[in-house]
């Protein structure tokens, strides 16, 4: 502050307390004076002392590089941002969650109840177990050999058993390495692509065309009915496949899975297969790549009870590994991958493996089966919402998502013109990749009444 138009004289008296800056106190009962000899000055400004500025202790180890490639945050953590966001700003919305991909019914209570026992029988010196086999239980691994797989020449000895499909994508990674080149279809799950980055695989972002240097974009478009041409796909080491595919919700027919796998086996190259929907498929295309002749020389199959039987809270999947795959020096890739999975990991929870198993008893399958059921009519009746607004929708059949086109708008203008209007969540298409560009996935993963609701907030919104 500054005293003006007051002329201090040559010895001033200047209180020690630091109130003579604040508001009048009678607090003077320490006051102390003292002198300070000034000059004169025909105004006085008081300027506080800079803050000594504190400089955070750093190591001497360098960042991975491959991270700084990363573009923003992982798609779904950003989503949850925003929603956060949202909230903050309208506090008394009912926002209906309809993006991340996460299952809402309750678990059946014929796969709950094993859980319970094995978990009660762990209090009894009969009943405990500690370290399994990082590989899984040999009566789980031999149950989804024979129900997912029989007569494929799949064998339980080529299946691991993990803590979800997401956790076996990085152990895969891992397994490659880094000199690996790799396709993905463009739009997919983005762990696929922020994994190998991660892995040094790739190249640096390129803003202009929305994409990894070094990475084969495999084009999935309305046009090509959501499977690439091949002919004009580049050969990598590696190729991720998902089907029913996440986002689109498409599902690879029988012939284009052929195609596939005579496109690798003709360059040599390791096809991971994800079929973590593979249950929701309505028609009578392959549930599983080894339906198709020749995939075990050259493909590795990725599943989870995650979208089955609600546990994605629970983490439980399993990786098919064949023992005919081999790397190019004839090293088989199962036993690679055995060494990362004894490296990496210890084994699946004794628990979630005893809710799987009862997964696939007769009962809880049927049950786990009407709980899919239950998802695929709230996909119908969000599939028929846009169809009646006059949109073009994709997926919702074989999948429980619904790929909806805004031909002409950023993907994410119109996940933030849905929430800020509607309070309902979806996820962008860019999300997915550039491919992915001008639509918009919609999550059928939802209580009944929410999604009724959010279909309503729909028709409110664009009709």
């Amino acid at each position: 502050m500054s005293l003006m138009n007051h002329q201090l004289s040559s010895s001033s008296t200047i209180s020690s307390s630091s109130s003579t800056f604040l508001a009048p106190t009678d607090f003077n009962s320490r006051r102390k004076s003292i002198k300070v000899q000034v000059k004169k000055f025909g105004a006085c400004k008081c300027v506080a002392a800079p803050h000594e500025e504190k400089i955070a202790f750093k190591t001497k180890v360098s960042r991975n590089a491959n991270m700084a490639k990363l573009q923003a945050g992982y798609l779904f953590p950003e989503i949850a941002r925003r929603r956060a966001a949202h909230l903050l700003k309208y506090p008394d919305a009912k926002v209906i969650s309809l993006g991340i991909g996460d299952t809402t019914e309750p678990i059946p209570e014929v796969i709950t109840s094993a859980m319970e026992k094995r978990a009660n029988a762990l209090s009894t010196l009969e009943g405990y177990s500690g370290y399994g086999a990082e590989q899984g239980e040999k009566p789980l691994r031999a149950a989804i050999a024979s129900k997912f797989y029989s007569n494929l020449g799949i064998e339980e000895d080529d299946i691991f058993v993990s803590d979800g499909a997401k956790s076996d994508i990085s152990r895969l990674q891992v397994a490659f390495g880094s000199n690996v080149t790799m396709a993905v279809q463009d739009p997919s799950y983005p762990a696929y692509v922020d994994s190998s980055v991660i892995m040094g695989q790739t190249g640096q972002f390129q803003k202009d065309v929305q994409k990894y240097g070094n990475i084969e974009y495999m084009r999935c478009t309305p046009e090509n009915d959501f499977f690439p041409d091949l002919s004009k796909v580049s050969r990598t080491d590696v190729i991720f496949f998902c089907s029913p595919n996440n986002p689109t919700g498409s599902a690879a027919s029988r012939e284009q899975l052929t195609q596939l796998v005579q496109f690798a086996k003709k360059n040599g190259s390791i096809l991971v297969y994800d079929s973590a929907y593979a249950l929701y498929m309505s028609n009578d295309n392959p549930r599983s790549i080894f339906e198709i002749p020749g995939a075990r020389q050259v493909a590795i199959e990725i599943s989870s009870f995650s979208k089955y039987a609600g546990f994605t809270g629970v983490r439980l999947g399993w990786t098919v590994v064949p023992k005919e795959l081999l790397f190019s020096d004839g090293f088989p890739v199962a036993k690679d991958f055995n060494r990362i999975v004894c490296t990496c990991f210890n084994g699946a929870s004794n628990v979630a493996q005893s809710g799987a198993l009862a997964c696939l008893s007769p009962e809880g399958f049927k049950a786990m089966q009407e709980v899919i059921g239950f998802y695929k009519e709230n996909t119908k009746i969000i599939v028929e919402t846009f169809n009646s607004l006059g949109f073009k929708v994709y997926g919702g059949k074989n999948a429980p998502y619904v790929w909806v086109h805004f031909p002409g708008r950023s993907s994410w203008e119109v996940f933030s013109e849905v929430l800020e209007k509607t309070h309902v969540v979806t996820t962008p298409g860019s999300g997915f990749g550039p491919g992915g560009e001008g639509f918009v996935r919609v999550s059928a993963f939802g209580h009944r009444e929410n999604i009724l609701e959010a279909c309503k907030r729909f028709k409110q919104l664009y009709k």
